[in-house]
């Protein structure tokens, strides 16, 4: 009877001690900091497209009424990055309707980043919007906050109305850019039709 006491206390034991490495494996294990190759794979992650489309078009609507069309031969998302983003590396081209679904504004990039979470379009590389009354925008960098519905540059823009062509530095409108003012005119040309 003695032994059997002295034999279960021992399976105790080495149960209790078993229990307890284990434990202590796992809890080291679980704790070792990231080698840089482990970081490496992970920035990697972010830095890599989770979705590549190619010859991509959408329409994005609000409340049954089509607000913009995108079309693009090149479409990257990287929702993985710590502020997820949309490239178009090949450019594009955008459209804006009003409020009857009549196109009101255009722009097209050769290359373009969008921003999710900022709601923010980079448009880079020989930018060219055109409102509906066929005034013309040409810059190297356009932005489109469509928080604020606002459109605006600090680099130089070339605009071409029926009559004149206007240059400066500086440029603010709203999105269907009918109400823009520039920061720094630099010249004007008239355009006499003869």
């Amino acid at each position: 009877m003695e032994s059997d006491l002295i034999t279960n206390w021992i399976n105790t034991i080495n149960k209790t001690a078993s229990t307890l490495l284990l434990a202590v494996l796992f809890f080291n294990l679980a704790c070792t900091s990231n080698k840089p190759e482990e970081i490496k794979a992970i920035e990697a992650g972010q830095n890599t497209p989770s979705l590549e489309l190619t010859d991509f078009e959408t329409l994005v609507s609000d409340s049954g009424k089509i607000k913009y069309h995108i079309i693009t031969p090149l479409l990257l998302n990287y929702d993985k990055a710590e502020e997820p983003y949309k490239e178009y590396p090949k450019g594009g081209h955008i459209m804006t309707y009003d409020s009857v679904g009549v196109i009101n504004a255009q722009i097209k990039c050769k290359y373009a980043i969008y921003k999710d979470k900022d709601l923010l379009w980079d448009l880079r590389n020989s930018v060219e919007a055109v409102n509906d009354e066929g005034v013309v925008f040409n810059t190297e960098q356009l932005f489109w906050d469509q928080k604020v519905g606002r459109i605006y540059t600090d680099k130089f823009i070339k605009i071409t109305t029926a009559d004149e062509i206007i240059t400066g530095y500086g440029f603010t409108a709203k999105e269907n850019l009918k109400e823009y003012r520039l920061t720094k005119m630099s010249g004007t040309i008239s355009l006499d039709e003869e």
